[in-house]
């Protein structure tokens, strides 16, 4: 990790979650699931000081939230009182956690804590989070992840690429596959690639959804229709798999999303398992863990795009020397007071104190879940 900046005298005082469902704007049909809304957890840690740092978690299943929640009571308990230094407050829970394992809920309200923690302090010292981190404020090269799910319209489909593109003058787009057939991954793509041209950049994501020798046929098939990446064709803890796809196909292969951890990151690259690494925050530790797995990808030279939370996720990919894209999706839009802003193409990072995260009480309170 990079030195770490001045930290401001803060003190925690209280650790606060409110969860909300969200709807979405476009379906996200993968090859798991059709998502029509998203269950997301407000993360707001006060300081003595009167100074209140914010992030926020993807919950997956109504469920979780609160499970969340009653771990975050947990954290409360351990840190009220303590300077509000992340990094040695992450040393600290990881350790407090670790019989009953930094994983899954644990490693998320850790994540959510952890990374509401740096907006106070970049609040404190008056710096957007990019700059405490050292970075240069610059635009963001995204793609948007909003839509374009598994549909069976191909027209509609391929119209909604469009729309996709228009939001914000992107140049680049994520479209989900695993068709029932490969002629039907195939269809989608070039439906969507003769609607778009060869100018936009077409990721593809298969959210794990083929066996490895079917990767490895579909993979094939797609080597030359001009694919920027695929994405989690396989179960995402199989490495030696991923490997034989990196080594095999030439479309490159695309992981991170579900790196548990830095240590998780680094055991995959050690295993040549991505052309491509794309942590996200809440699983690889929030701010902290963040910067940990930025200086794993620039040793290893590898680029590094975010996954989800696209508005603190332009901060760190600011602070990450070998950023490549931000994944965009407007979840959050509603909930606060100001959206990131996407401007040809690239995320716009926020010249303000903090992460840029200010809740819209209002729509909070109408999305609250119950």
């Amino acid at each position: 990790m990079a030195n770490r900046p001045e930290m401001p005298a803060l003190t925690v005082r209280a650790v606060k979650a409110t969860p909300v469902e969200v709807p979405l704007n476009f379906v996200l049909g993968t090859s798991q699931q059709a998502m029509r809304q998203v269950q997301l957890l407000l993360v707001d840690v006060e300081t003595e000081e009167g100074v209140t740092g914010r992030g926020y978690l993807f919950g997956y299943l109504r469920a979780v939230p609160p499970a969340i929640m009653s771990i975050l009571g947990e954290i409360e308990a351990l840190t009220k009182g303590e300077r509000a230094d992340p990094v040695a407050l992450f040393a600290r829970l990881n350790k407090r956690f670790t019989l009953i394992g930094v994983q899954g809920i644990v490693r998320m309200a850790i994540a959510g804590f952890d990374t509401a923690l740096w907006d106070a302090v970049a609040i404190a010292a008056g710096k957007p989070l990019a700059t405490l981190l050292g970075a240069k404020i610059e635009p963001i090269l995204a793609y948007n992840s909003c839509g374009l799910g598994i549909k069976d319209d191909l027209g509609e489909l391929a119209a909604e690429a469009e729309t996709l593109l228009a939001m914000g003058g992107f140049r680049a787009v994520k479209l989900r596959l695993g068709y029932p057939t490969l002629q039907g991954d195939v269809a989608a793509v070039r439906a969507v690639k003769k609607r778009i041209g060869d100018d936009v950049a077409l990721m593809v994501d298969y959210n794990q959804a083929l066996s490895l020798d079917e990767a490895l046929k579909r993979g094939r098939a797609l080597d030359d229709e001009g694919i920027a990446w695929l994405e989690e064709p396989i179960r995402h803890d199989d490495y030696a798999g991923e490997a034989q796809l990196a080594r095999e196909l030439k479309v490159p292969v695309q992981i991170g999303e579900n790196f548990s951890l830095p240590a998780n990151m680094k055991f995959a690259i050690d295993q040549g398992a991505a052309d491509y690494v794309m942590p996200d925050l809440e699983r690889i530790g929030g701010v902290t863990g963040w910067q940990r797995a930025a200086a794993l990808a620039a040793v290893n030279r590898i680029e590094m795009s975010s996954h989800l939370f696209p508005e603190v996720s332009a901060h760190l990919l600011a602070a990450t020397p070998t950023c490549h894209y931000l994944e965009y999706v407007d979840w959050a839009n509603v909930l606060v007071e100001e959206p990131l802003a996407i401007v040809d193409g690239h995320a716009v990072v926020p010249d303000r104190p903090g992460n840029g995260l200010v809740w819209n009480k209002d729509a909070v309170a109408r999305l609250r879940m119950s």
